[in-house]
C-alpha cells in the first residue's frame, strides 16, 4: 500500500468517525440514547477499518509517515473526546461520583448514607441528586481510591463535567503509557489506534465518564513499572487500581515474578492502606457490592450468560452455579499458574495479561458494556478479529438494560465471537504447522 492510499482511508475513517461522533453528542444532548447505541456500533465499523489498515501497513511507512500518521490518530481521539465531554451522560453512574465527592467534602464517610437519607438532605440540589441512580435503596459500590479521587476531581470542578474531564485526564495517561510500552517492544506507535479509536473508551470515557478509565490508566502504569522490574511500585500501583475498581487484580500474575514477595506485598498493603479511612462504619465499606453481585444475577447464576441460555432450554440443577463459578476460577487459576511459570523476569507478558482479562471477562459475562473496555488496551499489543468484534459489539448491552432478559441480544454478542475465536485458532494452528514444516525443510537442505 502507497502512503497516499494509506493517508487516504486512515484520513477519511478520521472524518468518519468524528462526523458520527457528532451525531452522537447530538443525540445525546435529545437525550435520544437508543440512537447513540446505533451511533456506536457504526464507528464501530470505520473503527474496525481503520485497524485493520493500521496494524501492518504502517510497517511499510517512512519514520517520517508513520510520525504523521501518530499525529493523525491523536488529534482524531482528542477532538472526538473533546466533543464528548460536554454532552449530558447516557450511565448515570456519574452523578453518584459527584454526589461522593460532595458527601466527603462535607466531612461524611460516603459508605455511611445512602443519598436519599435526611443526614444529607441539606447537599441535594437540582442538577445531581435527582439523577442518582438507587438513591433511596444503594449505599455507594466504588472503592476507596475512587472515592478520594471523587472528592479531589469535585474540589477542582464540582459538576458532572468536570468529572468527564478528569477521566479523559486519566486516559491521557492511558494512552501516554500504551506508546511508552509500544515503543519498547518496537512496535509501530500507530497502534495506539486500537485503544484511542475504540468506541467503548471513547464514549463510555469521554461520554459518560465512568471511574473504569481511571483504573485502566493505574492497571497499565503498574505494567509499565513492572517492564521496568520495580516489581514494589508496580504492586502498589496495582494496589492503587484495585482500589479503584476491582478488575485489575485479575492481570497481577501477568507482572509478578517468580518467588517475589514485593509485588504482592505492596499490592495488599496499598489496598489496606486506602480502606483504613474509611473503616469507621464497619462492615458497611464494602457498600453496595453485595447487593450489587445479587442484583447482577452472579449468586444465583442467571447474570452469566452461559448459565442464562442453558436455563432458556431447560431447568438447570441448584448446584450449576456452584460449578460454574469453581470450573471459571479453575481456568483462571490455571492460566494465572502458567503465566507465572513462563516468567523469566526479561519481558512483560502483555498476551497473558490480555488472556487472564479476556478469559475473566468472558466468564462474569457483564451485562454493563463498558465493562468490555477492560480487554481493550491490551488488544493494542496482541489484536484478535474476535475480541474486536466482542468489545466493538457491547453497546448491544444497552438494550438489555433497557429490555432484562433479553438472550437474543447477548446470542449476538458471544456467539459471532465464539465463531471468529475458532476461526481465528484454526488460522493460526495452520501457520505454526506451516512454520515448522518449512523450518524443517530448511534444516534438512542445511545438513545435506
Amino acid at each position: 500500500m502507497t502512503a497516499t492510499r494509506y493517508f487516504t482511508i486512515l484520513g477519511g475513517s478520521a472524518l468518519l468517525l468524528l462526523g458520527l461522533v457528532a451525531i452522537a453528542a447530538r443525540a445525546m444532548w435529545q437525550w435520544q440514547h437508543d440512537v447513540v447505541m446505533w451511533v456506536m456500533l457504526a464507528s464501530a465499523v470505520v473503527y474496525a477499518a481503520a485497524a485493520w489498515r493500521v496494524w501492518d501497513a504502517t510497517l511499510r511507512l517512512s519514520v517520517r509517515d508513520q510520525r504523521r500518521a501518530l499525529a493523525l490518530i491523536l488529534v482524531t481521539a482528542a477532538l472526538a473526546r473533546g466533543i464528548l465531554v460536554f454532552t449530558p451522560p447516557v450511565s448515570t453512574d456519574i452523578y453518584r461520583y459527584v454526589w461522593d465527592g460532595r458527601v466527603q467534602a462535607a466531612g461524611i464517610n460516603p459508605y455511611r448514607y445512602r443519598p436519599a437519607d435526611a443526614h444529607l438532605g441539606f447537599l441535594r440540589d437540582a442538577a445531581v441528586y435527582p439523577n442518582i441512580n438507587r438513591k433511596a435503596s444503594a449505599l455507594t459500590v466504588y472503592p476507596p481510591l475512587a472515592q478520594v479521587i471523587f472528592f479531589g476531581v469535585t474540589r477542582i470542578a464540582n459538576s458532572v463535567t468536570g468529572m468527564k474531564a478528569a477521566m479523559v485526564g486519566f486516559e491521557i495517561l492511558t494512552i501516554a503509557v500504551l506508546l511508552s510500552l509500544l515503543r519498547s517492544r518496537g512496535l509501530p506507535a500507530t497502534r495506539i489506534l486500537v485503544y484511542a479509536w475504540h468506541p467503548l473508551p471513547l464514549f463510555e470515557f469521554a461520554g459518560s465518564g465512568h471511574i473504569d478509565a481511571a483504573a485502566i490508566a493505574l492497571m497499565l502504569l503498574a505494567c509499565w513499572f513492572a517492564q521496568r522490574r520495580q516489581q514494589l511500585t508496580a504492586g502498589a500501583v496495582l494496589g492503587a487500581a484495585v482500589a479503584v475498581k476491582f478488575f485489575p487484580l485479575v492481570i497481577a500474575p501477568a507482572l509478578y515474578r517468580r518467588w517475589g514477595w514485593r509485588l504482592p506485598l505492596a499490592l495488599a498493603g496499598v489496598v489496606i492502606a486506602l480502606y483504613l479511612p474509611y473503616v469507621g462504619v464497619g462492615w458497611q465499606v464494602l457498600g453496595f457490592l453485595p447487593g450489587y453481585v445479587h442484583e447482577e444475577g452472579l449468586a444465583n447464576g442467571s447474570g452469566f450468560f452461559l448459565l442464562d441460555a442453558l436455563a432458556d432450554l431447560a431447568p438447570l440443577p441448584a448446584w450449576t452455579t456452584a460449578v460454574y463459578l469453581l470450573a471459571g476460577t479453575a481456568v483462571l487459576a490455571a492460566i494465572a499458574w502458567r503465566t507465572i511459570l513462563r516468567s523469566d523476569g526479561s519481558t512483560l507478558p502483555m498476551t497473558a495479561a490480555l488472556v487472564l482479562m479476556s478469559v475473566f471477562t468472558l466468564w462474569v459475562s457483564p451485562h454493563l458494556a463498558w465493562y468490555f473496555s477492560w480487554i481493550v488496551p491490551f488488544m493494542c499489543f496482541r489484536l484478535s478479529w474476535a475480541l474486536v468484534y466482542l468489545s466493538a459489539a457491547a453497546p448491544l448491552l444497552y438494550r438489555i438494560i433497557w429490555m432484562p432478559g433479553t438472550v437474543a441480544l447477548d446470542t449476538a454478542l458471544y456467539v459471532p465471537f465464539t465463531l471468529v475465536l475458532g476461526l481465528e485458532i484454526w488460522v493460526h494452528y495452520h501457520r505454526s504447522q506451516q512454520e515448522t514444516l518449512n523450518d524443517g525443510r530448511l534444516r534438512s537442505r542445511h545438513a545435506s
